[in-house]
């Protein structure tokens, strides 16, 4: 199979968000706020466990009150919101107005790194005549991420699943973004950290190729198998 377009996830595949200490921290910085160290760190602590920054672990424990919400946040933007900033509350922070901050600040391009790889895996690709879309499961308009970090000229198309109304695993998300590139599914191949949402593609017929959801200074190369399996 000649590998004519690969669709790739955003989050812990191309970019990693910031960690939960340096989100809330930046925030708090922002706002001109001071918490000792013990305290910065027993809060990010607490909102990691919550799993309040989205690009971040899971939840450990899921208010029945956002079971519904959880399981489709990404299908719109109110949505997304709701999800994180709900969970966000779980925690008692000494700040009302820090729920709605944290939620925009992880929206910005200074909360995410791309993997040290992504600017040579995606220019490559480029430079072989692959089509390249981003496929995410994401409540807002990551477009201004990829300009900031100097990937969006690699890119395109975005296939975003609240501009779609579905989320993956769901295949529409999918077959959208083979529709954006022209491609035949056959002729695709999604590279994706997620087993539960991006092993949909396969349902669709494209190939499937997973890496490790790492820490940046994790995972130097973990993209650069790709260009082994595009001709």
């Amino acid at each position: 199979m000649a590998i004519k377009g690969v669709l790739f996830d955003f989050s812990g595949t191309l970019f990693r968000i910031e960690s939960a200490r340096d989100w809330l921290h930046a925030v708090l910085t922002a706002r001109g706020n001071q918490l000792p160290e013990a305290e910065l760190t027993r809060y990010a602590e607490q909102l990691a466990a919550a799993g309040a920054l989205p690009g971040g672990s899971s939840p450990q424990r899921l208010p029945a009150h956002l079971t519904e919400l959880w399981a489709t946040r990404d299908e719109s933007m109110e949505r997304h919101r709701a999800a994180y900033t709900g969970l966000a509350r779980q925690v008692e922070l000494p700040d009302p107005g820090l729920y709605d901050a944290l939620y925009e600040r992880h929206k910005t391009p200074a909360a995410w790194r791309p993997y040290p790889d992504a600017a040579e895996v995606l220019r490559t690709l480029r430079e072989r005549g692959v089509g390249i879309a981003v496929v995410s499961n994401i409540g807002w308009d990551l477009r201004p991420v990829f300009r900031a970090h100097g990937l969006d000229g690699w890119v395109d198309a975005y296939t975003l699943s609240y501009e779609h109304g579905v989320q993956k695993p769901d295949v529409r998300l999918f077959r959208a973004a083979c529709e954006a590139l022209g491609q035949d599914p056959a002729d695709v191949l999604m590279v994706g950290d997620s087993r539960d949402a991006d092993a949909g593609a396969e349902d669709l017929g494209c190939a499937v190729h997973f890496v490790d959801h790492l820490p940046v200074g994790e995972r130097p190369a973990g993209l650069r198998p790709v260009l082994g399996l595009v001709g």
